[in-house]
């Protein structure tokens, strides 16, 4: 199975095995995605099994050796990855985007190749010794998601591959091409079937979540397809990690110095034009600072410019596929038709192409309405008011998910206080959705469960084994 990227300049022989993939900004025509099925992934994790044990007996130096040779061309090919994830996934180059997403994929690799993990002496009283080892599991299965398609995707790709174990891919249907060109940089280091890509629809991915050729599933998307995987893979009892988004909250404790805070606000909201997971969805702020927060982001979202990514000076994008944009416009037309007041923006921006939507502030705004209460995905944020910390603490928790969320303060104390009373699986005080390849990283509640990142990354894509002599 081929994992190259079919281009306008290279077709396939059949039109029936080849996907138009749009540009997001435009909708343009970019290239063509091979069209897998069920048997390609079949073939595809047979190869995989077939190749796990060569893999896995060249130990973990020499995997090391190979992964940061990965690292190495990622970072001499970043321009050229840069671009096709631009155009593919509608990240303009500059800011937190595709140049940094693309810079974060060779970190990562280096990460997962460069993390320590000795065995562990769990007891040893002069008569009895135990250590745990970390054995591959066999095959991985890794299903990607289209916000950050080429980062996310090393998140599951290297840490499996330094532990000793293959890896079948199966990327978000939306942006294939990224991830197959990702592919093709690790392919170059890597022995047949070591690494696959199955390019196809919702019944391949389908397909992954129960096939009983795979080991180990890291799932990236929905909670509502975590769900399904999860029942999916019960049959033959795969470990599962899954990172199922959030809709995180942020609070902004009364005496903050907003001018110190307000840009990091700004970005822990819109980065990627608010499609990221663990971006703040949800702002919770004093009364007494309330209209100074809004009219702060109101002021930054005006002067961001959004736009195509490939332009130079954009660093806000567009929504990457109709369905998302679909879903932002309902939330904010729901909002403004419950008398929720839209500070800045809340329309569609069709003079920058079809899938733009302004950067939006919206104020006056409760618990209760959609807005709020569902992960929206997109460049618009709620400003909720409170008078009470505690209140707001409540509030904060009371989402079904809890992937990340945030504290705001000029007080390190008092922030770090209300930090260790909400319920997620990462709180940042004064940032919001900074991540660090040597922390881990996961959800709780319905935001899934697993680490990433790290030794513990390195764990969750292998089996513990217990020595004791």
């Amino acid at each position: 199975m081929s994992t190259t990227v079919t281009t306008l300049d290279t077709p396939t022989d059949s039109a029936s095995a080849r996907r138009p993939i749009p540009d997001a900004a435009t909708r343009e025509i970019i290239g063509y995605a091979p069209v897998h099925t069920v048997d390609d992934l079949d073939r595809a994790i047979a190869a995989a099994r077939a190749a796990q044990p060569a893999w896995a007996a060249l130990g973990h130096e020499e995997r090391r050796r190979r992964l940061n040779a990965v690292a190495d061309n990622i970072e001499a090919r970043a321009e050229e990855l840069a671009h096709l994830l631009s155009r593919e996934q509608g990240k303009p180059l500059n800011g937190p985007n595709a140049r940094f997403e693309v810079g974060a994929c060779a970190i990562w690799t280096r990460s997962a190749a460069d993390t320590p993990l000795e065995p562990e002496v769990v007891f040893d009283d002069g008569t009895t010794h135990a250590e745990v080892h970390y054995d591959p599991l066999g095959v991985v299965g890794a299903i990607g998601p289209w916000n950050w398609p080429m980062m996310i995707s090393v998140w599951q790709i290297a840490p499996a591959l330094r532990m000793g174990n293959t890896v079948v891919v199966k990327p978000s249907e939306f942006t294939p091409l990224s991830v197959i060109a990702l592919a093709d940089v690790f392919n170059a280091h890597l022995p047949e079937g070591v690494l696959s890509v199955v390019s196809g629809d919702r019944e391949v991915g389908a397909a992954v979540a129960g096939h009983p050729g795979l080991d180990k599933i890291m799932f990236t998307g929905s909670t509502a397809t975590g769900r399904r995987v999860v029942e999916a893979s019960a049959h033959n009892l795969a470990r599962l990690t899954l990172e199922l988004g959030g809709n995180d909250a942020g609070i902004v404790l009364p005496g903050t110095d907003l001018a110190a805070v307000a840009e990091g606000l700004f970005w822990g909201i819109f980065l990627n034009t608010g499609q990221t997971c663990a971006a703040l969805k949800r702002l919770y702020v004093h009364s007494s600072q309330y209209d100074e927060v809004v009219e702060a982001l109101a002021g930054l979202a005006r002067a961001m410019p959004m736009g195509n990514g490939l332009d130079e000076a954009n660093v806000l994008g567009p929504l990457q596929n109709e369905k998302q944009f679909d879903i932002v416009r309902r939330l904010v037309d729901d909002a403004r038709d419950r008398g929720a007041r839209i500070v800045t923006g809340g329309r569609a921006a069709t003079e920058l192409g079809p899938l733009f939507y302004e950067t939006t502030v919206v104020a006056d705004i409760s618990d209760g309405t959609p807005l709020v209460d569902e992960e929206q995905f997109g460049p618009v944020v709620p400003v909720i008011r409170y008078d009470d910390v505690d209140d707001a603490v409540a509030r904060a928790n009371r989402s079904s998910q809890g992937l990340g969320a945030s504290v705001w303060s000029s007080d390190l104390e008092a922030a770090t206080a209300v930090a260790a009373r909400l319920q997620a699986g990462t709180v940042w005080i004064n940032q919001h959705g900074a991540i660090n390849p040597n922390v881990p990283f996961g959800g709780v509640k319905a935001s899934g469960y697993g680490q990433e990142f790290g030794a513990a990354g390195l764990k969750a894509v292998a089996a513990p084994k217990v020595i004791q002599r």
